[in-house]
């Protein structure tokens, strides 16, 4: 239980971190978790008449890889099923959409290592 209170708390403080970075770089956050039946877009966000739907991705430690090393085809796949599931629940949105990553890494003490942001992370053919 406490192990998943901890990833629980790190997906959270992620999200936020995620949010903020999208925010410096002008995006206007939409929506936050919308759930859909292939499962959760972590953010949803606009900038520049671009529609992006955010995958954020934490890890702590270097055990187990990198946080950009976790997104896997099946959850690219997902990603893209969420996509399109969002654009058919909403109306007035821009045409041009991507999928993007922030993959999070915080060393293994909690202090913050490295956020990047991978625009077009996933295409719509994996």
């Amino acid at each position: 239980m406490a192990r998943d209170n901890g990833r629980r708390a790190l997906g959270e403080l992620g999200e936020r971190l995620a949010g903020e970075h999208l925010k410096a770089k002008g995006y206007r956050i939409r929506e936050r978790n919308f759930r859909t039946a292939a499962g959760e877009i972590d953010i949803v966000a606009e900038a520049g008449g671009v529609l992006a739907f955010v995958e954020v991705k934490c890890r702590r430690g270097s055990s187990m890889g990198t946080a950009a090393e976790s997104l896997s085809p099946a959850k690219q796949r997902r990603m893209v099923e969420m996509a399109e599931a969002y654009g058919q629940a909403r109306e007035d949105l821009p045409e041009q959409w991507r999928i993007d990553l922030i993959a999070i890494d915080f060393e293994s003490d909690g202090r913050l290592a490295s956020l990047v942001h991978y625009e077009n992370a996933v295409t719509a053919d994996v």
